[in-house]
This record gives C-alpha cells, sequence and structure tokens, in this order.
C-alpha cells in the first residue's frame, strides 16, 4: 500500500541514522544494523538455501532480550550487554516460520512452524507483484477498454481479504483494486469501481476476476493537490516565520539514547510498529537521580474498518500496523514543511523480502517546540503596592514519524514535556477512500451509500481509525498498580453546611484484568498508574496519569467479523501483566486473522495485576463522517492522550526551571 525510499539525503549538522556507529557502544534496544540484517539473511538461506527453497523474508526484527536482563545491564555498564538476536518471520515452502537468531553465536536458535490462523505482514514486493498482474490479464484489459480509459493511467493497489465466518483457511490471497490518473496525481479521488480481481499470493496469479457494472469514474478537474497545480484565487499568505536555536540544538543523542532538559530515553524503529520509545526517565532534581516511567511504548495496532457494504467494499477492513506495517509505510520527512528548520533527522533500515537491508531516509525529526504556550504562570494582584508577575514559557522535545499507509498520512508524535508529561498525538491527513457513484446531486440519493456525497459521482466512505498504544509503564520501579479514582458526587445529609453536594474521590486499585478494562466516558474518574511500594514525604502513592484525548469507541456489534478480529477496540483502557510476548493488539499474524490471538483473548484470561510489572494499553479512536472540507485531501485531524506525574514528585517540578536564552536579533529593541 506504500513504497520504500532508496536514496538517503544527508543534511549536514541536522541528520543522523537510527544505526548505532561502530565505536559506539551498541545497547540492546538497539534496532538491527545493516549488517546485522545481512547476517540474519545469510544464516537463514544457509538453513534454508533458495536453490531448493521458496524463502521470503515476511518480517526481521530485534528479537528484544529479556526485561529483567536489559535492567540488569542498565544498572551495571560494566557487564558484557545481552545476546543479539533478531527474530524473523519468513515463508518457507508456502510455510511461516518463526525463527530466532542467535547473531553473538550465528547461528539459528528456534524455528517454529505456525499452523494457526492468520498470515504474516505483506510485502511491498509481493503487493506490487500481485497489482502488476492486472497489466497482463486480458479480461481486466478488457474492462478497462470498454470503460473507454487508457490502461497506461490506471494504478492499482491490493487489499488484504479480511475473514467472514469461513471454517476452511483461505491461502495468501489479496484483492487487487484500480484508480486513474489522467489529469491528476490524486488517484484515490478517480476509483474505477466494480471491477475485484483476486490474486494467490503464493502462485502469484490471478484466480478471480469480476466485472459487475460500469459507473463513472469521477471527474480529474479539482482533484489534484499539488502546490504547482493551484490557479487563482489563493488564500491569504502569511509573513515568514522560523524557530531558530543560534547555539544549537538543547538536546544530544549518543547512538540512540536522546537527552534532553530532565529527559532520557532510548528511540528505535521497528518495521511493524514505526517508532519505539524505550526506557523513558526523568531527572528528579530533589532525590538527585533519573527515575524510570517508561519501560517501553509504541503503536500496537491501527484498525480502519469502513462501513461500506457493497460487494467490492465490504472486505476493506485494515489493519494497517499487522498487515502493512506501520514501520514499512514510514515516509521521508520534509524539511521545513514536516518538520521545523531546528529539526534533526534520523534514518533507519529494514529488510526487504530478500531479506537484505533498505535504507529508509528520514523517518524520524527530534525537534525542541516553542509554540508560545505557557508552561505555568501567575500574577499576584492581592498585595498592596507589589506586583508579583512569574511566567515560564512551554518549550518541549518532539519526536516525529509520518506513516502513509496508501491514502491515509499519520503524523506520530511523542511529546516530552519538562513538567514530566510525555503527550502522544497522531494527526490524520492525506486521502480520503471514496467509492464511485451514478450521483451528482444529494436530492438524488433514495438510498443507503454509506457515505457522503463530497464531489460528481464521488462519496466519501464512513470508517472508523482506532490506534492502540502498547505503554509498559514502569512508575519509578516494575512493580506497579492500576488504581481508578473515582469522582463520586455525595449529597449532604447532616445539615453541617448550607451546600446540598458535594464530590469526594473515592480510590480502588484493579486486582485482576476484568477490574481494569474500561470504557471512557461512563463515568468521571482519574486514571493511574501507581507504585504500591513507594509513596511521598506526605504519604501518597507516587504514579502518572493517563489523561484521555477524545473518548471513541467501536459502533460496530460483538459478532461481527471485523469487531471480532478487533475486539481490542471495546474497551479503551486495559491492563495486563507484562508477558514478552503480548506486544500486538490485533495478534502476531493479522492477515485473515480470526480474534483468537487479541489482547481480549490474552485478557480474557483474567490474571492478578496488583503490584505486578503491568501494561497499560491505550486505545483512541476517530469516527470518521466525510465532510466536502476533506475533498480533495483531508486537513489533519488530531487527538492523542497524556501521561502526567500524579504524586510522583514532592513538588511541582518546574519551579526551579529558568527562562530559556533569549535570542537577541540584530536591529531587535526587545
Amino acid at each position: 500500500m506504500a513504497h520504500s525510499s532508496k536514496h538517503f539525503l544527508f543534511i549536514l549538522f541536522s541528520t543522523i541514522s537510527i544505526i548505532p556507529f561502530s565505536h559506539q557502544l551498541q545497547h540492546p534496544l538497539d534496532s538491527l544494523t545493516p549488517n546485522e540484517f545481512i547476517q540474519v539473511q545469510t544464516i537463514v538461506k544457509q538453513s534454508y538455501p533458495t536453490s531448493n527453497h521458496n524463502l521470503t523474508f515476511q518480517y526481521m526484527g530485534l528479537e528484544e532480550p529479556n526485561k529483567h536482563v536489559v535492567i540488569s545491564w542498565l544498572e551495571n555498564y560494566s557487564t558484557t550487554p545481552p545476546p543479539r538476536q533478531a527474530l524473523v518471520i519468513a515463508r518457507i515452502n508456502h510455510k511461516t516460520h518463526e525463527i530466532i537468531v542467535d547473531l553473538s553465536h550465528n547461528r539459528i536458535i528456534s524455528d517454529q512452524i505456525y499452523n494457526g490462523y492468520g498470515y504474516p505482514l505483506l510485502t511491498f514486493e509481493e503487493q506490487n507483484d500481485a497489482d502488476q498482474l492486472l497489466f497482463k490479464y486480458a479480461p481486466f484489459l478488457a474492462s478497462i477498454s470498454k470503460r473507454g480509459l487508457k490502461i497506461e493511467e490506471v494504478v492499482c493497489e491490493s487489499f488484504a481479504i479480511g475473514w467472514y465466518g469461513e471454517k476452511k483457511k483461505n491461502g495468501r490471497i489479496v484483492k487487487v483494486v484500480c484508480y486513474y490518473l489522467d489529469g491528476t496525481v490524486n488517484l484515490y479521488m478517480r476509483p474505477i469501481e466494480a471491477i475485484t480481481v483476486t490474486v494467490d499470493l503464493e502462485q502469484m496469479k490471478i484466480i478471480h476476476f469480476r466485472d459487475r457494472f460500469m459507473i463513472p469514474v469521477p471527474k480529474a478537474a479539482g482533484t489534484d493537490y499539488r502546490e504547482s497545480e493551484q490557479r487563482a484565487p489563493f488564500g491569504p499568505q502569511l509573513k515568514g516565520i522560523t524557530v531558530v536555536q543560534q547555539d544549537g540544538p538543547s538536546f544530544t543523542t549518543d547512538g540512540n539514547r536522546v537527552r534532553w532538559a530532565n529527559w532520557d530515553f532510548h528511540l528505535s524503529f521497528d518495521a511493524r510498529a514505526g517508532p519505539i520509545i524505550s526506557l523513558a526517565s526523568i531527572y528528579d532534581t530533589e532525590k538527585h537521580k533519573f527515575r524510570r516511567v517508561m519501560y517501553r511504548g509504541f503503536v500496537s495496532e491501527l484498525f480502519v474498518p469502513y462501513m461500506d457494504l457493497t460487494e467490492e467494499w465490504y472486505y476493506r477492513i485494515f489493519f494497517d500496523a499487522g498487515e502493512y506495517g506501520y514501520g514499512l509505510c514510514a515516509v521521508p520527512l520534509e524539511p521545513l514543511r514536516d518538520c521545523p528548520a531546528n529539526a534533526v533527522f534520523m534514518g533507519a533500515f529494514v529488510a526487504g523480502q530478500d531479506g537484505m537491508p533498505k535504507e529508509m531516509p528520514n523517518v524520524f525529526c527530534i525537534f525542541e517546540r516553542n509554540a508560545g504556550d505557557i508552561m505555568w504562570r501567575h500574577t499576584e494582584t492581592m498585595i498592596p503596592e507589589v506586583n508579583v508577575t512569574e511566567v515560564r514559557p512551554e518549550v518541549s522535545l518532539v519526536v516525529r514519524m509520518i506513516s502513509t499507509v496508501g491514502n491515509y498520512d499519520y503524523i506520530n508524535d511523542w511529546e516530552f514535556k519538562q513538567i514530566g508529561s510525555i503527550q502522544v498525538r497522531v494527526g490524520l491527513s492525506g486521502l480520503l477512500q471514496v467509492r464511485g457513484s451514478k450521483y451528482t446531486h444529494k436530492d438524488q440519493i433514495h438510498e443507503e451509500v454509506y457515505g457522503t456525497l463530497l464531489a460528481e459521482n464521488t462519496l466519501g466512505a464512513h470508517h472508523d481509525h482506532f490506534l492502540s498504544y502498547y505503554l509498559d509503564l514502569d512508575v519509578d520501579g516494575e512493580s506497579n498498580s492500576f488504581v481508578k479514582s473515582k469522582l463520586q458526587t455525595t449529597r449532604v445529609t447532616d445539615h453541617s453546611s448550607p451546600r446540598k453536594s458535594y464530590w469526594k474521590v473515592v480510590s480502588e486499585a484493579a486486582k485482576t484484568e476484568s477490574d481494569a478494562k474500561i470504557k471512557l466516558g461512563l463515568e468521571s474518574a482519574d486514571l493511574l498508574v501507581v507504585n504500591p511500594n513507594k509513596k511521598t514525604k506526605m504519604g501518597n502513592l507516587v504514579g502518572y496519569r493517563l489523561i484521555p484525548g477524545s473518548v471513541t469507541g467501536p459502533l460496530l456489534t460483538d459478532d461481527d467479523y471485523p469487531q471480532i478480529r478487533g475486539a481490542f477496540t471495546k474497551y479503551n483502557v486495559w491492563v495486563t501483566p507484562y508477558n514478552k510476548s503480548e506486544k500486538w493488539a490485533g495478534g502476531l499474524y493479522t492477515d485473515q486473522s480470526r480474534g483468537d490471538d487479541t489482547l481480549a483473548t490474552w485478557s480474557s484470561r483474567n490474571r492478578r495485576i496488583e503490584n505486578k510489572d503491568i501494561v497499560l494499553w491505550y486505545t483512541l479512536g476517530f469516527h470518521h463522517v466525510p465532510y466536502q472540507e476533506d475533498f480533495p485531501v483531508m486537513p489533519t485531524l488530531s487527538s492523542g492522550f497524556e501521561l502526567r506525574p500524579a504524586n510522583f514528585f514532592e513538588y511541582n517540578p518546574v519551579l526551579k526551571v529558568k527562562v530559556p536564552n533569549v535570542v537577541r536579533w540584530p536591529n531587535c529593541s526587545i
């Protein structure tokens, strides 16, 4: 659904690599290096020579070391780092293999065949090969010709087919849909409707073709979003604005370790998850040490079900991380557009279908944000003849990646604030999935069309976006509890006050997983992860609070097949005991999955979570009803959440933060 870039642009003083340099000590959580990708590929191919084995690499990444080993190493850097291992998910002779390669000993230490439901990530190469089959397939060429379209202007893409209750396993198949250019680059606004092509990826051949009817292809006029193609009248142009740090950035990087202000964290890249934030710790000036907040955090799954039930659309149910790779779909960031002038860029590597490393330039940018926000302030007006005004401007650090999964662009920000907060945001932009239609005006519509008429012959389909975040919080240590502090309305019955009511806080620690499942919006409550073994001087448990953004839950019925596969969206909040193998909310094998290996199924065991090493899962969502302002390209729509200190510090941690140095401009009177 997307393509990877092949050329790496080094921007002097502003571009670094996510791959550690050879002179640096390799961190146990670093992504695989290009040499390690090659080493893994060589080892696997030695066991399965391609001369007599059909071998494709569907995923290759770091086999995460055991958590206790990493923490032990962190506490004593002089010890030998944990052995480097790689996880390979490969298709070998049409079977799925889970292979663990020990890079230190140069050998395979585990090779298991997976026989369950679901298949691994789709690769770009096999999707492209499937798409190209259509251009040599006579019935498809005839369908294009009878519509009066030029075959050289047709572009196609492959979609996973999902699961709809069938008992027998389908093979690895995709459905291919096509679009028309001819006067625009906005192919998604010009769908070629009513043609369904099914491709068997293992045999790489078309196994089903159907052309039901002809619908007009929407017009190209007004769909091109390129700046060079726009014509007057234009909107008002703003005067120049930029961010300049004449002394350079305030953050430093050591390999993949980032240090800024009072924060210290590790940043890595994964083909499936994209950015992974690890070992996020904050310096406590009162205790004179760094205290860990989060061991690991990343996007676990992105579930996008469409609501159109027509034959060519009902299967458009996407699991963008598990089927296509949220990291694989990362795109190079545009300096001065995607990221401000003071940004530093980082590249990464992934493995291709042949197992060889592929460079992905500028997939991350890191920058300090000074947007004119206020961190804290007060003006005292009650003291006679004394004027007191204290203000501290907000400056934060942002780590950004953009994943373009087909038509949608997801802008992912991890923002670190000096107050101790981690603010996580995602912005949705890009292009809608639209269906070609006979309608040219809303008044003509007297049936269910599953969307909004955005332009002539163009229906924007209703759909959802649900992002599930894996948040392994270690609040001042691994043993944590999840506490729900309800704000409870209480009536005054003893005439002790003229008031009739007030609210109080009633806190309860979740003992098991079922206690921690929460649908937001049903009641007022603070949600906290606390360390029950540590208290402040005032006797409060140290903790961090989850502050949700928009409250959205699924509207599909529990027995609908897409919802069975995406059952992790039923609750906005889940808490599970830490388990290294439980990382992907939609299951490890998401393509054609059946909902038997999801966050919902793990949590049904109802394990104990009080005073344990626990993982917080948070799902945010969007119900997207398209509007005409979303055409032809969608202005960014954002949501997110915040992890904020809650009695973690003894007092305001930014009380003594100094104002950043003032930048003196020539001929400026300030």
